[in-house]
């Protein structure tokens, strides 16, 4: 479902408004009647931070914020179930705060609040909300980002929401082809026996037990103006299901959920369409490899030991521990484009869910400077990251008694041992983020929702855009 993002410069007495404020006196010059400001003033000196005034040809709603974003964003959520309940399909955000960051912030929350995913219903109810209009303090280039960042987010969304009956490997690849065709991203997409002419035994292993062959898609936002001589280069975890393969998981809260594990790969194809739509000026490249992960006759087993993209020998101890394996295929492919910095993005391990939770995402690498610009976009949208160590200790703990290494490390430590397998295959600067906690939902998460959260394109962008200016 879209949600269009407009500029609207003339207010008309029949638009529904929702007023920003942080002070009574800045609903004076809205025309309000003597009994509705009593009933405003009211409102206010009880320290309610939201009430509605039905004037019949229109609403209005107040909220009263703060200087925080994420507060102004939750707010929306809130009022949002407001706007739908009473059937409004179009609000103008009237500024009168005057703090344009935290109208931006809540008019992202109200956007991301009204995220639907109705495909297969027969009754599809959708939501009232069609158009949100940005008014007073904001310009044409505010709406241009807020659709932008909208459209990838919801692009992440519905891509981890599909079921695998829909979005199996190739499916997925077409989709991004399709995604790459609207936004203005080229996209080219390996093929199997491509696949098997590169030698990416990590893709290949993983995909053995699967009915459907694997993909390897391709995908690059380069302007004529780039920043950046070397590209950006992100990698996304794209396993479509995971069983466990022959390690099978257990159904309940585990297997019914792993049509969520491609969210990593969810999230770059987001920021890839979030970043050609807002016209960044740098160079980025998406690597998505992708397969599902079956038991079956032919299923890689425990012990086998399999050879990576880069020649790499590793033996195979969980055959669950399979997206560091695919990822591992990725980003020793990455290499040849002699990248700036190359951030991979996961559903990785449980072990990073279990440390920080939904909350926010695990983060580890050898780039001081990237990290901290990272840092700094995570707290600005709310895709906080929480550093982890990465010290070579923890490397010891992934060496094998057959082979170069193994996929899996010891008890303890999980999240990092994982990150360390997954450096072995880097010669670049390098970020690694375990998306696990925050990837999907259970139940509605505030303006996250539920399922899909997209999780990553905003973050991926606020940090590109920075990158790009």
């Amino acid at each position: 479902m879209n949600t269009a993002i407009a500029r609207k410069t003339s207010i008309q007495d029949t638009d529904n408004l929702v007023i920003l404020i942080n002070d009574a006196t800045q609903l004076e010059g809205f025309s309000l009647s003597k009994k509705e400001m009593d009933y405003a003033t009211k409102c206010l000196d009880t320290e309610q931070k939201n009430f509605a005034i039905n004037q019949y040809k229109r609403w209005i709603f107040v909220q009263v914020l703060s200087d925080c974003k994420e507060k102004a964003r939750k707010a929306a959520n809130t009022l949002h179930a407001s706007v739908v309940g009473n059937k409004i399909s179009e609000v103008s955000i009237i500024n009168a705060m005057e703090n344009k960051l935290i109208a931006f912030a809540f008019s992202e929350g109200l956007a991301l609040s009204n995220y639907q995913f109705l495909k297969y219903f027969s009754d599809k109810k959708e939501h009232s909300l069609k158009i949100i209009n940005l008014c007073t303090g904001m310009k044409d280039t505010d709406a241009e980002e807020l659709q932008a960042i909208i459209d990838g987010t919801f692009i992440a969304r519905d891509l981890v929401n599909e079921p695998l009956s829909y979005l199996n490997a190739v499916q997925y690849s077409k989709d991004i082809e399709s995604y790459g065709n609207k936004f203005g991203f080229s996209v080219e997409v390996l093929h199997k026996k491509k696949i098997e002419a590169l030698k990416m035994g990590g893709l290949l292993a993983v995909n053995q037990g699967s009915i459907d062959p694997p993909t390897f898609s391709i995908t690059e936002w380069k302007p004529p103006r780039a920043t950046n001589k070397k590209p950006i280069v992100l990698v996304g975890k794209g396993i479509v299901y995971d069983t466990g393969g022959l390690s099978l998981k257990p159904t309940p809260n585990s297997m019914d959920l792993m049509k969520s594990d491609m969210g990593g790969s969810a999230a770059v194809v987001g920021a890839m369409a979030a970043i050609a739509k807002a016209k960044l000026n740098v160079h980025v490249i998406g690597l998505i490899p992708a397969t599902d992960n079956r038991p079956s006759g032919n299923a890689y087993a425990p012990g086998d030991v399999i050879t990576m993209h880069d020649g790499t020998s590793v033996e195979v101890l969980n055959t669950d521990a399979e997206g560091r394996l695919i990822l591992a295929d990725a980003l020793s492919y990455a290499k040849k484009y002699d990248p700036e910095l190359v951030i991979d993005l996961a559903t990785l391990t449980g072990a990073a869910a279990r440390a920080i939770g939904k909350q926010g995402i695990v983060a580890m690498g050898n780039d001081e400077n990237t990290m901290t610009a990272l840092k700094t976009s995570g707290a600005e949208v709310q895709e906080r990251l929480a550093e982890f160590p990465f010290w070579d200790d923890y490397a010891e703990d992934l060496k094998s008694n057959i082979a170069d290494l193994k996929n899996l490390g010891g008890p303890e430590a999980g999240a990092i041992t994982a990150g360390k397998f997954l450096e072995h295959f880097t010669d670049y600067p390098y970020t690694h983020l375990d998306i696990a906690g925050p990837a999907y939902m259970l139940s509605p998460f505030n303006y996250r929702g539920k399922g899909g959260t997209g999780v990553g394109v905003r973050l991926l962008f606020n940090f590109l855009k920075k990158k790009s200016a």
